[in-house]
């Protein structure tokens, strides 16, 4: 391949994906060139991208950090790449990166927009970053303390990855709950308890749920103690998403919040930005427990073809890793 030539994965329509070639542009004294090493899909919000469910309202506010094209589609987008960049400043050049770019084998961004890897964290784990700092913005909104029992509803990346989190505060009793009971393993892996469904814990102090599933919505209602709070972190898209608010939901006192990392969580603003927030997920990244969430890997070539099966069922993956 020419040294400014590339090729990305493009949503050409609504449920087919296609692999583009694109000439890079020139870099100025202040960018990077980045070789992608791998990428991360984002499940749950990528198949809504895939399959055109962005709702109007909110093409704007969805759109990727350096996303090409335009929702529906054709449009160029993801968040979770990591590669070793090229050419750049002398403190950067070799050096393995995260950045928050589409699935593309080179690419060409400013010299700030990257995040390089600690040293203990492998390149290969390093694209659950972007899922991670996720989980770290909805902890910082669910505000768990010292004793909490904790409830996360949903077992994908990002749930498992705040329950994770919760485990690690003092005393917290953290409970998994999914449909899917080979999740249960992977709750032990990450050190919390796991229950389906119908035997989801009641009276938790903190309930957060995360599970993109309405009847999820309904479990974590009925987990919350008294004058609890319900994190919201699943995104629905262009789906309207019933919410039981009658029978006790007053009585309880209950509160329902979302939690979006587009904003760092109003608790933090004040002393943290979303690059340190970026630099502590990187950091945490270092324990090899999480390597369980890695639930497949393909070759970059197969994307159009991997996303589709994705988004049409996604069956126990969790992070889908992209080798380039």
């Amino acid at each position: 391949m020419a040294p400014d030539q590339a090729r990305a994965f493009w949503i050409a329509a609504p449920g087919r994906g296609e692999i583009r070639s694109e000439t890079l542009a020139a870099p100025s004294p202040a960018d990077v060139v980045v070789r992608a090493c791998y990428s991360g899909i984002s499940r749950g919000t990528e198949a809504l991208v895939f399959q055109g469910r962005v709702p109007p309202s909110e093409h704007t506010r969805m759109r990727a950090p350096f996303q090409d094209g335009e929702f529906p589609a054709p449009v160029k987008y993801g968040y979770a790449s990591v590669g070793q960049v090229e050419r750049g400043p002398r403190e950067l050049t070799g050096r393995h990166v995260f950045a928050l770019y589409p699935h593309q084998t080179r690419y060409v961004v400013p010299a700030g927009a990257v995040h390089v890897l600690p040293d203990n964290v492998p390149p290969a784990r390093a694209v659950l970053a972007a899922n991670l700092e996720t989980a770290i913005n909805g902890l910082w909104d669910g505000r768990p303390h010292v004793g909490d029992r904790v409830v996360v509803v949903g077992a994908g990346t990002v749930g498992c990855l705040v329950a994770w989190l919760a485990g690690r505060v003092h005393g917290c009793d953290v409970e998994l709950v999914d449909v899917n009971p080979q999740r249960a393993p992977i709750a032990r892996a990450l050190g919390v308890r796991f229950a389906s469904p119908d035997a989801a814990p009641r009276e938790a102090d903190v309930v957060i749920h995360a599970s993109g599933s309405p009847d999820g919505l309904a479990v974590a209602l009925r987990a919350a103690g008294f004058e609890a709070t319900i994190i919201e972190m699943s995104w629905y898209g262009d789906r309207n998403v019933p919410v039981a608010l009658g029978a006790e939901f007053h009585a309880r006192r209950l509160t329902v919040k979302s939690s979006q990392v587009g904003h760092v969580a109003t608790t933090q603003r004040a002393r943290w930005d979303t690059r340190r927030r970026m630099q502590f997920a990187l950091a945490s990244l270092a324990d090899p427990a999480l390597d369980v969430l890695i639930s497949g890997e393909s070759n970059f070539d197969a994307l159009p073809s991997v996303m589709a099966e994705l988004a049409a069922s996604p069956g126990n993956t969790l992070c889908h890793r992209i080798k380039y």
